[in-house]
């Protein structure tokens, strides 16, 4: 479980100014999600952090002395890849034309995708989230911007789709896309039914549920 006391950590971090101090820090951050990813929290040690950065702890106690404020600097950096994929729905080409079916099953598909390719980081941060108040309130930020991002492509298929609210079955298509998602990266495939399948299915069969819900 994380021990954090809501208040009792200074959470700043000190950021570099140099570029070979810049390139140390990227590399403990990179280093800590990594050891997010292989260990989950209980691995997650700034001398752990440290061995794997090949740094020096004073290079870590530079920019802060808490752990916590390390942590949730390697959990914004994890986030941050996940982020520069979310960009996907804002790409106007990407959605250009597509006919209302292909394009909720391609919101899908794009919504999945980010947590399947960053499975490790966010099944660890799934599980620390039950405990860490911060990471809980991050993440919803951080879900809420998601679903923004969804919504705009999907509610491109306009009168196409068959619900009296259309932007409230939206939200609530990618509140299942989203929970169904999470479960999967966290507890795995298997989870919820004995019969689990491979994440290309998955991802297909959660697509097809999305149009039969929304779309005429």
């Amino acid at each position: 479980m994380v021990d954090v006391e809501s208040g009792a950590a200074d959470l700043a971090i000190r950021p570099p100014q140099q570029q070979r101090s810049r390139e140390a820090w990227n590399r403990v951050l990179d280093a800590g999600v990594a050891l997010l990813e292989d260990g989950g929290y209980e691995a997650f040690t700034i001398a752990a952090v440290c061995e794997r950065a090949g740094v020096a702890p004073p290079s870590i106690y530079a920019r802060t002395t808490s752990k916590d404020a390390l942590f949730l600097a390697v959990y914004e950096h994890g986030i941050s890849r996940l982020r520069e994929g979310e960009a996907v729905f804002a790409d106007e080409q990407r959605w250009a034309g597509l006919a209302p079916a292909e394009l909720v099953r391609s919101a899908v598909a794009e919504a999945v995708g980010l947590f399947l390719r960053n499975r490790e980081f966010l099944g660890t941060v799934v599980l620390i989230s039950a405990a860490h108040a911060e990471v809980r309130r991050r993440g919803s930020l951080y879900a809420q911007r998601l679903g923004e991002g969804f919504a705009a492509v999907v509610l491109r298929a306009g009168d196409a789709i068959a619900q009296a609210d259309p932007e409230a079955a939206v939200r609530a298509c990618f509140g299942t896309v989203f929970a169904t998602s999470v479960i999967r990266v966290a507890y795995g495939g298997g989870f919820t039914t004995p019969r689990p399948t491979d994440d290309d299915t998955f991802v297909a069969d959660l697509g097809e549920q999305a149009v039969r819900y929304l779309l005429r």
